[in-house]
């Protein structure tokens, strides 16, 4: 099978926000999504996403062990990152995928150079596939400690419906992207001013 050559548009922020945003909640989550969000973020490179399509074929029960911990992370997320925005409480159910996540992914993590810089990379202590999920629980526990001071917002598109962090200046960012929601909503807008504009035959 052919290693993933897209990638997601990554517009959340903060990666458990893009993990929900990838993660739709009307669907069943596909392995390849899951493997796509992985390689999108960093979290694998092209050639580990190339071996990890192929699990559903060698170890069936180990792919979907993971997809199932994978769409119960992204379930519990979308409703946490939920009732934050709309300033709800937040049941203890809906911590305990993410937890469990936390739990089981021992490991630390480490300053790894690329291409003269640095990030921090998370090191599994286990050989399993868990922590893969690590740093998205980790970023959504993150979020949720923030509590009220966490800048989530939901993209004012109402045809939309994508989280994102609000890490903008003024901290009054409307759309998930100016290039998409935002243009849109301009477009609409002045067609709206100007009808004759948008009647006119070319």
């Amino acid at each position: 099978m052919p290693a993933i050559e897209s990638r997601l548009p990554l517009l959340g922020g903060r990666l458990a926000v893009d993990f929900v945003n990838a993660t739709a909640s009307n669907a069943e989550l596909s392995w390849e999504r899951l493997i796509l969000f992985l390689q999108s973020t960093g979290i694998v490179s092209a050639d580990r996403g190339a071996q990890l399509l192929t699990l559903p074929q060698s170890d069936p029960q180990t792919a979907e062990a993971l997809l199932q911990k994978a769409w119960r992370l992204g379930t519990a997320l979308r409703k946490l990152l939920g009732a934050m925005i709309r300033k709800q409480r937040i049941l203890g159910e809906w911590i305990a995928p993410v937890n469990e996540i936390l739990r089981i992914t021992e490991g630390h993590d480490e300053l790894v150079g690329q291409d003269n810089s640095w990030k921090i990379e998370f090191v599994a202590r286990e050989s399993g596939l868990d922590w893969l999920l690590a740093a998205v629980a980790r970023s959504g526990a993150e979020i949720v400690a923030e509590g009220a001071h966490a800048l989530l917002r939901l993209c004012a598109n109402p045809q939309c419906g994508l989280f994102f962090y609000d890490n903008s200046r003024t901290h009054r960012r409307r759309w998930c992207s100016m290039a998409v929601c935002g243009n849109r909503s301009k477009v609409a807008t002045f067609a709206r001013k100007h009808p004759s504009v948008r009647n006119a035959s070319f």
